[in-house]
């Protein structure tokens, strides 16, 4: 996430202010507090809020080794969003050079479909077949 980047703006933006949910960790497990306060978190907890909004617990144990990851290589990456914080501008996703993916093709053909359909001149009996042809062409979903 871009946390550092986004604390930094109250220092640099005298109209902006930084607030958080009050924290506390209990046993290992991060509980929110129900109480908003005037400063930023003592850290970013991006993974603990997927977790409790549902994402599957594959993604969460994912997002969990890709941040051990980055701790470990965690020096070039804060001289780097420092950098990139007092040139103002926003470290790429992606590697220097590398675009990003194209999507999957399935989207693009059901993107294709979609500008294709006419919802003024479609039935509804048309239209729930359409979404069904559509559905099965999706590949299985994400296991969670």
């Amino acid at each position: 996430t871009h946390y550092h980047e986004l604390t930094g703006l109250e220092q640099r933006y005298s109209s902006v202010r930084n607030l958080c949910v009050a924290v506390e960790e209990r046993e290992g497990e991060v509980v929110f507090l129900h109480e908003v306060r005037r400063g930023k978190a003592s850290g970013s907890y991006g993974i603990e809020v997927a977790k409790l909004a549902g994402l599957p617990a594959t993604v969460v144990e994912r997002a969990k080794a890709v941040l051990e990851t980055l701790e470990k290589g965690s020096g070039k990456l804060q001289k780097a969003q420092r950098e990139a914080l007092t040139q103002d501008r926003q470290l790429s996703f992606f590697a220097p050079g590398t675009p990003p993916a194209s999507p999957p093709k399935h989207l693009i053909a059901l993107e294709q479909a979609l500008r294709r359909m006419d919802p003024n001149s479609c039935t509804p009996m048309d239209a729930l077949l359409l979404l069904k042809s559509w559905k099965e062409d999706l590949p299985p979903a994400f296991p969670s």
